[in-house]
C-alpha cells in the first residue's frame, strides 16, 4: 500500500536538507533520490516542501522510498565529513520526527512502521510474563494484516526474535554471532529443551517437530516476502491470509516458549 510523507517528517526533511545543502546539492540528493519533475523555484526551503509534495502527489513513485533516499546521508553519515553539532541535531530532528509518525528508519535508506523492530517494552513485558501485553503486541501486528502484509510479517518475527533475545540475555547464554531469527532461536529452543527426539509422546514429538518448522517458516518468510528486506529474484504475492498465517504461527511459539520459562523458573523458586 502507497504511503504518503506525513506532514510532520515532509516538513522537518525540508528544514534539515535546506539548511544542510546548496541549491545544486539539495537538487543532486533529490535526484538521486528518484523524486519526480524538475526542481521547483524558489529558496531551499520552498523548493524542497514543494518537491516533497510532488513525491506525495505523483502516483508513480513510492514516497517513503524516496524519503528515505533523501535521509539516508545524514542517517548514515561517516561523523569524520561533518560537524558533529550539526549532524547530531539533524539526525535528532529526523528521528523525532519519524517516531511521531510511527515511523523509523532502517539502514540501506529505507523507511518503515516501528513495527519493524522489538521494542524495549516488549522486552520489559516479555521478561515479567505479561501474557496480556504480548497478546496485545501481536493485535498490533494483526492490524497491519489488510493495508500492509508484508510489515505485518515483520512484525511477528520480530517479536519472536525479541523474546529469543531476552531469554538469552536473562539465561546468560553465548549469543551465537548472527542476531537473526533462526539463529537465536536455536540458542533457546535447546536450552528449553524443545528436542523432539527426547519426547517420548509420538504425538508431541509431532507437534513439536511443526513447532521448530514453522519457525524456520516464519523467518524464511520475513527474509523473502515481509518489508524487512529488499526484494530478491523471487516475487512473493503476499497476501493478508498468509500474513495471518505467519502471524498466529509466531504468536503460538512465542506462548509456548514464555509458558515453558515461566514453568522453569517456578520449579526452581524463581519469581517472576
Amino acid at each position: 500500500m502507497r504511503q504518503l510523507i506525513p506532514a510532520p517528517l515532509l516538513g522537518t526533511i525540508a528544514d534539515v536538507v535546506s539548511s544542510q545543502e546548496t541549491h545544486a546539492s539539495l537538487d543532486s540528493l533529490f535526484m538521486y533520490a528518484g523524486a519526480p519533475g524538475d526542481p521547483p523555484e524558489g529558496s531551499k526551503h520552498v523548493k524542497a516542501q514543494e518537491w516533497l509534495r510532488q513525491v506525495n502527489k505523483d502516483s508513480s513513485v513510492e514516497p517513503l522510498l524516496v524519503a528515505g533516499r533523501i535521509i539516508e546521508k545524514y542517517m548514515e553519515a561517516v561523523p569524520d565529513y561533518w560537524n558533529q553539532d550539526a549532524l547530531k541535531q539533524s539526525v535528532e530532528r529526523l528521528e523525532t520526527a519519524l517516531t511521531r509518525s510511527e515511523l523509523q528508519y532502517v539502514k540501506g535508506g529505507k523507511i518503515t512502521g516501528l513495527l519493524a523492530a522489538p521494542s524495549q517494552t516488549l522486552e520489559k513485558l516479555l521478561t515479567a510474563f505479561d501474557f496480556a501485553a504480548v497478546n496485545e503486541e501481536f493485535n498490533r501486528a494483526l492490524a497491519k494484516v489488510e493495508s500492509e502484509p508484508r510489515e505485518a510479517v515483520s512484525a511477528a518475527s520480530n517479536i519472536l526474535e525479541s523474546f529469543c533475545k531476552v531469554y538469552i540475555t536473562e539465561n546468560e547464554l553465548t549469543a551465537p554471532s548472527k542476531q537473526d531469527l533462526k539463529a537465536v532461536w536455536s540458542v533457546v529452543r535447546k536450552d528449553l529443551g524443545f528436542d523432539p527426539s527426547v519426547v517420548q509422546d509420538q504425538d508431541l514429538q509431532t507437534i513439536l517437530s511443526g513447532l521448530l518448522a514453522t519457525v524456520e517458516g516464519i523467518g524464511a518468510l520475513r527474509t523473502h516476502a515481509s518489508s524487512a528486506h529488499g526484494a530478491g529474484t523471487k516475487i512473493y504475492k503476499l497476501e493478508p491470509r498468509h500474513a495471518r498465517l505467519a502471524i498466529h504461527a509466531a504468536h503460538t511459539v512465542t506462548l509456548f516458549a514464555l509458558e515453558t520459562w515461566q514453568k522453569r523458573k517456578q520449579a526452581v523458586g524463581i519469581t517472576s
